[in-house]
């Protein structure tokens, strides 16, 4: 597994809430792409994220929080339907996977189960994320590209 370490800025989104396993999240992506569309919230090309709360593991599944986001300005009003949702800046390890979304648990088990406990890195505070680089409205699946972020101590 590639992974470089990126010192990333604080990143503002608007973001909608998903509760429940982390697979199913292209529901809260669906509420998101609505209150985007309807507001005007953007107008580029978005940064789309997801972002997870809970350790799945750990958190049962019906529990596990996560939010489907978008990058927004400091000087965006967020449109009701949304909150606003912080990534703290600081380090990160990010990994970059090609491939179909069903592909990103065993990529995050491989980043989180292998690499960081051999890497000498310590997991930070805060949560982990995706950003995504192309959609499945760009690409075909087998060439999506999506980064994946776990914040450093």
């Amino acid at each position: 597994m590639d992974v470089d370490i990126k010192k990333m800025p604080e990143l503002r989104t608007a973001a909608v809430r998903h509760l429940g396993p982390y697979d199913q999240i292209s529901e809260a992506f669906d509420r998101l792409h609505q209150v985007v569309t309807s507001s005007n919230l953007v107008r580029d090309k978005p940064t789309l994220l997801a972002i997870y709360h809970d350790d799945p593991e750990m958190t049962p599944a019906p529990e596990l929080r996560s939010d489907a986001a978008i990058v927004i300005p400091k000087e965006v009003a967020i449109p009701p339907g949304l909150r606003e949702q912080r990534l703290p800046a600081g380090r990160y390890a990010c990994a970059t996977y090609v491939g179909p979304y069903e592909g990103l648990p065993e990529v995050w088990l491989d980043l989180l189960g292998h690499w960081l406990p051999l890497s000498g890195e310590r997991l930070g505070k805060g949560a982990n994320f995706e950003i995504y680089l192309n959609t499945p409205e760009d690409v075909p699946k087998e060439q999506l590209r999506t980064d994946l972020y776990v914040p450093l101590a």
